[in-house]
């Protein structure tokens, strides 16, 4: 569902992501692990078409986002560190104009379900954005994937500043969008996180993959072990 092929971008003759090769299944989440700096980021922009590639492709649903770029956005949410929605605007409202964008109207039980279904509370449903927490605008943006049903999930550090029970609520919702069959690649740098949610874990490096694992095979110590060695480097 989602694939990279050799992907590299270089930034005023620096190499940001060097010749990266990705694969993630629908019902999949990849947690890519890294330090700031890493290249996590721009991979997710090349994917969502911000950049485009020096060298390489990236690729979802098998088409190219480059030459394909409305198909390939039609068939993603991407849910930033800090998901941007209007603060004047309830979360149904968010939700309602988002989906608009994409052609998609909704009804106000349509709304009031896909928030529902994201974990936002139903008395928060229809009140302004601005009285939200971080982990409550997450969810609108959870509800957004739902109400479309995309079939990926681009996630850059969701869980940074989130309180412990917040981010434990967030990774429920990531289980819940794997069980509904989205490839879901998610950008942190938080190896507890990426151990308990992920399916797999990628280890990145000054723009290089260093590693993949699968969650299920290391333990929380080791990983921690593997990760730092990889730092080194």
């Amino acid at each position: 569902m989602l694939k990279t092929i050799n992907l590299t971008k270089h930034f005023n003759g620096q190499t940001a992501v060097n010749d990266l090769n990705l694969t993630i299944a629908s019902g999949e989440i990849y947690c890519l692990l890294g330090a700031n700096g890493a290249g996590k980021t721009t991979t997710i922009n090349m994917l969502l078409n911000v950049f485009p590639p020096s060298a390489g492709k990236a690729m979802i649903g098998g088409m190219s986002v480059t030459e394909n770029p409305l198909e390939t956005k039609k068939r993603l949410t991407y849910i930033p560190e800090n998901l941007a929605l209007y603060p004047n605007l309830t979360g149904a409202e968010n939700l309602r104009f988002f989906c608009g964008l994409s052609g998609l109207n909704l009804t106000n039980a349509q709304q009031e379900a896909h928030l529902t279904e994201a974990g936002l509370q139903p008395v928060a449903i229809h009140k302004r954005v601005e009285t939200y927490s971080k982990g409550m605008r997450q969810k609108v943006g959870v509800a957004l994937a739902i109400a479309r049903s995309s079939d990926v999930l681009l996630l850059d550090e969701p869980t940074s500043g989130l309180d412990p029970a917040a981010s434990n609520d967030f990774a429920r919702l990531l289980e819940h969008m794997k069980d509904r069959g989205a490839a879901v690649l998610m950008a942190t740098h938080d190896l507890f996180r990426a151990k308990e949610t992920g399916t797999r874990i990628g280890i990145m490096n000054r723009g290089k993959l260093m590693d993949e694992l699968n969650a299920a095979d290391i333990s929380h110590s080791d990983l921690e072990q593997v990760y730092l060695n990889h730092m080194k480097s």
